[in-house]
């Protein structure tokens, strides 16, 4: 097959008579993909629950070249990429409820209650969304674990205004759903997307027509009604300018896999997918809920999450806790490996982004929110320095590592929550 190298710069794949064929990344398409590269910063938010043992957690040195903590282990290929923050608080979060605002405040570090500025208690990542995912299809995803639940403080992380929830889907089928159309192939999805935009050009006709014939209450019901359609409208176009044909997209899964190891790795997986394909550019996931009865039989624990927290200070049930600990970074260290192995431009995913780990709570016994454990991975277009434990001063708002993470991300915040300013060492 014969290609003429002068269209090798503009497009990135072969089609023809309805069919398309990728071409492998050529030395011609790497100057207009690298400089396309470089403004898509992507970030991702990733809760864990129960804290985390800090003896286990804490890295025993401090600055460049550290020393890997046993939880954070997994991590030890990417360490270039890794920058621990220790000696957090999140205060907001402080309550009498020990597990009900936890993961609701993470984002936030606002308490429920709000204050008086009005931008205060939006989470930060839908902080970032509003400047990274003007132009993507999905301006952010909140994906979980756990499927169901109304969007409280215990169900989510994001919150799209100061008393506004963000759901959270644990269905990877719906994901997939949503992320690429209905239909379990390529050749389904195409079809029922076609029929889709008919079908909604239908109902915003017959929408508008029968908004004359309603009252004024009505009318603005209608209105926000209308809105939403707009917004899936957009997206719609959004999603059918998208060329994911250098993209390889499985197809759809059957279901929520059986066992929770495997449902961990395919949400994972899908993240991925979805930074590949430039759907989004700001994910958070849940990848656990506080109050969490798992069990860990794979890696021979048999204790329960939520009661194997409360540790009571015994040795044996801390080193299982931290173990479990271990186990859930290494499922995140497998998704950073992705993302490193996953070419972007002039790098790799993990080189164009800022993945921030953590959790609500530091000790898991106390159910505290003092030295919240934190790890952001990835280089952010180079913004981070990575390779380093950064010891923050005891008792340092969490809030400051968030409005430190939107900087680096050129997400115009004066101040967070309870911030007291940036964190220059990151």
């Amino acid at each position: 097959m014969f290609i003429a190298r002068k269209h090798l710069s503009r497009r990135h794949v072969l089609r023809g008579m309805g069919a398309s064929i990728a071409l492998p990344l050529l030395d011609a398409m790497t100057p207009a993909m690298s400089a396309q590269a470089a403004s898509k910063l992507r970030l991702g938010f990733v809760y864990v629950p129960h804290g985390a043992v800090q003896d286990s957690w804490v890295p025993a040195t401090k600055g460049e070249n550290f020393e890997m903590s046993k939880i954070l282990t997994p991590l030890k290929d990417f360490r270039n990429y890794v920058t621990v923050v220790s000696g957090l608080r999140n205060k907001p979060a402080e309550s009498p409820d020990p597990h009900g605002i936890k993961a609701g405040c993470w984002l936030r570090c606002v308490a429920p209650a709000g204050t008086a500025n009005p931008q205060d208690g939006i989470s930060s990542d839908q902080m970032a969304a509003r400047v990274l995912g003007a132009n993507s299809p999905f301006p952010s995803l909140e994906v979980s674990t756990v499927e169901g639940g109304s969007g409280s403080y215990a169900s989510t992380v994001a919150f799209k205004t100061p008393t506004q929830p963000l759901p959270m889907e644990g269905n990877p089928r719906k994901l997939y759903y949503r992320l690429f159309g209905q239909g379990d192939t390529a050749d389904e999805r195409a079809a029922i997307t076609k029929e889709t935009g008919s079908l909604l050009d239908f109902v915003m006709n017959d929408a508008s027509a029968l908004n004359k014939t309603l009252g004024s209450s009505d009318k603005v019901l209608m209105a926000e009604y209308l809105d939403s359609i707009r917004d899936i409208e957009m997206q719609m176009q959004k999603m059918s300018k998208q060329d994911m044909s250098s993209v390889h997209i499985p197809d759809a899964p059957v279901g929520t896999p059986g066992t929770f190891p495997a449902h961990l790795d395919l949400m994972y997986s899908l993240m991925a997918l979805a930074y590949q394909a430039d759907l989004t550019r700001v994910i958070t996931f849940m990848s656990d809920r506080e109050v969490s009865m798992r069990t860990f039989t794979h890696i021979n624990i048999s204790d329960a999450f939520h009661p194997l927290s409360h540790h009571q200070n015994d040795a044996a049930k801390m080193d299982r806790l931290a173990t479990v600990q271990q186990w859930y970074i290494s499922a995140f260290a497998k998704f950073v490996k992705k993302m490193s192995e996953t070419k972007d431009g002039d790098g790799s995913l993990l080189d164009h982004s800022m993945l921030v780990y953590g959790s609500g709570i530091g000790n898991s016994n106390l159910h505290n929110c003092e030295q919240v454990p934190l790890v952001i991975v990835g280089k952010g277009n180079g913004k981070l320095k990575g390779n380093q434990h950064v010891a923050a001063k005891q008792d340092t708002p969490l809030a400051n590592v968030m409005l430190t993470v939107l900087d680096k991300a050129n997400v115009p915040v004066d101040h967070f929550g309870d911030s007291t300013g940036l964190l220059s060492e990151v």
